[in-house]
């Protein structure tokens, strides 16, 4: 049977659905690419297999159906189910205004439970799926999706630092952690919540078939080409009245002439994640056939004629038994001829086992050897259910990846979020996989991360090594930590937790005060050992929004009223909400010692809260008054403060007034006069943390004279070769220190036989040395 050829009319192609990506936390970042072009045919030449649905209606239908029919499952529930692509609805849900101060999550929360309960109450269960992986055949995608997305950025800073106000939905960034912190999110709404351990799309449609689900919900056309429950639009959900529409893959398949067991090899020769330009040839060749036998008058419809060429070829080469999965009428050299296979294999789904009764155990683990089996069955039990954060990654997958975060580029004096927490990094890796040793480095493991900043080309991942957590003990096992019990193993999961952050001395507030506000002081804490040039405003304004956010309602927060945006502010707000997620990594590896609700930013931070509170502070506005007027506030604020000063003072660290002058002047194109007045640097000459060199422990260290020598020195004496050996690099090609200045506007580069500035955006490593370990 040949494809109908009434649908051959001209048309405006779209391409094909991409989901937006999210700057998500420590959690991996999904690329849903789909089949390429058939969202757009569906949606522009195939209008009978777009069918309008109400899912009220339809819920009703389902259960009627499976009453008749008698054939529900065991596992399946009497209530008629959605299984939700939970990344693909992040845009969606969040709806709130302000996204550039660092997200408003009470807002976040509430839109979330107006939305779950919208389908509670027309008797829908709700299943929801995130991404759990990055799978490595994805990586380029993903590393140039991340560059893009970097200028994207670029573009968000200099329009703040222009007109001093709010970009607006035309520059639009999600805010940091979203998609690592909404599972938990819907799970505290009751919500049932899997992460994937690998392709999410394919468990999405899996766990559809297995439970005989009512539907997906999503926007990913991979979906109508698994043999799954029907496929319903998020983009077009209407949540009033629950009406979206849904793709219909039968009369997909009698528009192409096609069976539905031949859509995956039809998704593969027209190009997907597993194989795209391999197939080029063959499609170039269908499409030259096609238009021989269907002559357009019109040439508007390249990809639409290729989906329709493509199912073209697909049926006549179809003269042969089921279980073949390629015709062997294609003809294909050996190499493309199983990458195709695996590319079909990737859309059959299995018919048995549900999702989570899986056999996890059965999946490779990067770091088998450092832990027990027990373990390693919690960590991925743990991942699964979208309760564990880190461990997962580190032990099974070996990776940790991080997406953008709104940082400015052009900023001298704030270090990238992935620096500020590469020791807490560390010392979390340290505590998984370094227990029970005798403190060799032979065979010492490392972690591949790719985490995005400034200046990271993104060419190949950073190997960072593990460091022990400084206890009073021995290091414990992380068998201990997870499954001990008694009062002595309660407080050594807190004090390695604590320590991770330099924090010991705040056990004494455990339980004294709230564990959110615990939480938020043991990380303010943190980014005051490791950002020198924060002061005590910067740090006030942490700590006053972390308590004056406990007595907000939503419809408050919103109302705040800010006279114009800090850059500066908005870096700052970023960087603690990546914190928390770093935090959450550090509390799951520590045994839990704090509820995970308590690192929630809904419970610590509002970006416009924190933003307002910073302009106040920064504007030498009273305590009282920064405070709210509230005395129980105050008295709260100054306790956490007098905490947060003594750490410090134990440290080494002296924490300082420096008002800053308000970033007002937004007429002005950015230049060398606006860069002086704004360059963020102390008043009386103060240098950038560029300029006084790298930071170890909390501790900036100034390295003077010409060279590498202070880096070498501190090689030689130890810590992460990796670090050093990077840096050595970066010094030949120009990125050093000289008389305790950064030179590198106009270093020039006989390697290259081309100026720093020449060398592109993504090639700016010299600009950030990585901390090294402690210690050293």
């Amino acid at each position: 049977m040949t494809p109908r050829v009434h649908n051959r009319k001209s048309f405006e192609f779209t391409g094909s659905k991409h989901n937006s990506d999210t700057s998500c936390s420590c959690t991996p970042i999904f690329l849903n690419m789909g089949v390429k072009g058939l969202q757009g045919f569906l949606e522009r030449c195939c209008p009978e297999a777009c069918v309008p649905v109400n899912l009220r209606e339809m819920a009703k239908q389902h259960v009627a159906k499976s009453q008749q029919g008698c054939t529900t499952t065991a596992n399946t529930t009497n209530s008629p189910t959605l299984v939700v692509d939970g990344m693909a609805c992040l845009r969606r849900w969040y709806s709130c205004q302000d996204w550039v101060c660092g997200g408003q999550w009470r807002e976040y929360m509430d839109v979330l439970r107006s939305w779950v309960e919208a389908f509670t109450s027309a008797g829908i269960r709700l299943v929801f799926i995130f991404d759990g992986v990055v799978e490595e055949k994805k990586r380029q995608a993903w590393v140039k999706r991340r560059r893009r997305v970097n200028g994207e950025i670029s573009k968000i800073f200099n329009y703040l630092k222009a007109h001093g106000e709010h970009p607006g939905r035309e520059l639009f960034s999600l805010p940091s952690g979203l998609a690592g912190f909404t599972p938990f999110a819907l799970r505290s709404l009751g919500q049932e919540v899997f992460c994937s351990v690998q392709e999410a799309d394919y468990e999405i449609a899996s766990y559809a078939r297995q439970h005989g689900c009512m539907g997906i919900l999503g926007q990913d056309s991979d979906f109508i080409i698994y043999d799954s429950a029907p496929y319903l639009s998020v983009e077009k959900l209407r949540i009033k009245s629950l009406t979206t529409i849904m793709y219909d893959r039968q009369r997909l398949c009698q528009t192409l002439g096609l069976t539905v067991a031949q859509l995956p090899l039809l998704a593969c020769l027209l190009g997907n994640d597993v194989v795209s330009e391999e197939m080029q040839n063959i499609r170039n060749n269908a499409m030259a056939t096609y238009r021989s036998n269907y002559p357009t008058p019109h040439s508007g419809a390249v990809q639409g004629q290729m989906v329709l060429a493509v199912s073209h070829l697909v049926s006549s080469l179809w003269g042969i038994e089921e279980t073949d999965l390629i015709p062997q009428s294609l003809n294909l050299s050996a190499p493309h001829r199983e990458l195709l296979k695996r590319g079909v294999r990737s859309y059959l789904l299995p018919g048995h086992e549900a999702l989570q009764q899986g056999d996890i155990s059965a999946l490779p683990s990067a770091f088998e050897k450092h832990v027990s089996p027990e373990i390693l069955k919690a960590c991925r039990e743990k991942h699964v259910a979208a309760e564990g954060f880190t461990v997962y990654s580190v032990v099974c997958e070996g990776v940790v990846q991080c997406s953008n975060t709104l940082e400015d580029g052009e900023n001298d004096e704030l270090l990238p979020q992935a620096l500020v927490y590469k020791l807490c990094r560390q010392r979390t890796y340290g505590l998984i996989l370094l227990h029970e040793r005798d403190g060799s480095s032979i065979d010492l493991p490392a972690v591949k991360e790719w985490f995005v900043y400034p200046g990271n080309p993104l060419k190949e991942p950073d190997m960072v090594h593990p460091i022990p957590v400084s206890l009073p003990c021995d290091q414990p096992s992380l068998d201990l930590l997870w499954f001990g019990t008694g009062p002595e193993v309660s407080v050594l999961r807190l004090t390695s937790f604590l320590t991770i952050f330099d924090c010991q001395e705040l056990s004494e507030l455990y339980r004294a005060v709230e564990d959110s506000l615990l939480a938020a002081l043991c990380l303010v804490t943190y980014i005051a050992l490791q950002v020198q040039t924060l002061s005590q405003e910067d740090l006030d304004a942490y700590l006053s929004q972390a308590v004056c956010l406990r007595l907000k309602t939503p419809e408050e927060l919103q109302q705040i009223k800010l006279p114009f945006l800090s850059s500066r502010a908005v870096q700052l707000g970023y960087l603690y909400v990546r914190g928390l997620s770093h935090m959450l990594g550090a509390n799951c590896a520590s045994g839990c010692p704090l509820p995970s609700a308590a690192i929630m930013p809904w419970h610590s931070f509002d970006g416009r809260l924190f933003h307002s509170k910073y302009l106040l502070a920064h504007n030498g506005t009273e305590e009282t008054e920064l405070l709210d007027r509230d005395p129980s506030c105050l008295s709260l604020f100054l306790r956490l403060r007098e905490k947060l000063q003594e750490t410090c003072r134990r440290h080494g660290r002296v924490l300082q007034s420096r008002p800053r002058a308000p970033e007002h002047s937004h007429k002005a194109t950015p230049g060398p006069r606006y860069r002086e007045r704004h360059s963020g640097r102390p008043p009386g000459g103060g240098e950038s943390w560029r300029e006084r060199g790298e930071m170890t422990g909390g501790q900036y260290q100034h390295h003077g004279g010409g060279g590498g020598g202070g880096w070498r020195e501190r090689a030689e004496r130890g810590g992460d070769p990796s670090v050093y050996e990077n840096r050595e690099r970066l010094w030949e090609r120009g990125g050093g220190v000289r008389g305790g200045h950064f030179h590198h506007h106009t270093q020039s580069y006989p390697e290259r036989g081309r100026s720093y500035r020449s060398r592109g955006r993504y090639q700016l490593a010299p600009r950030w040395s990585q901390p090294p370990a402690p210690g050293t």
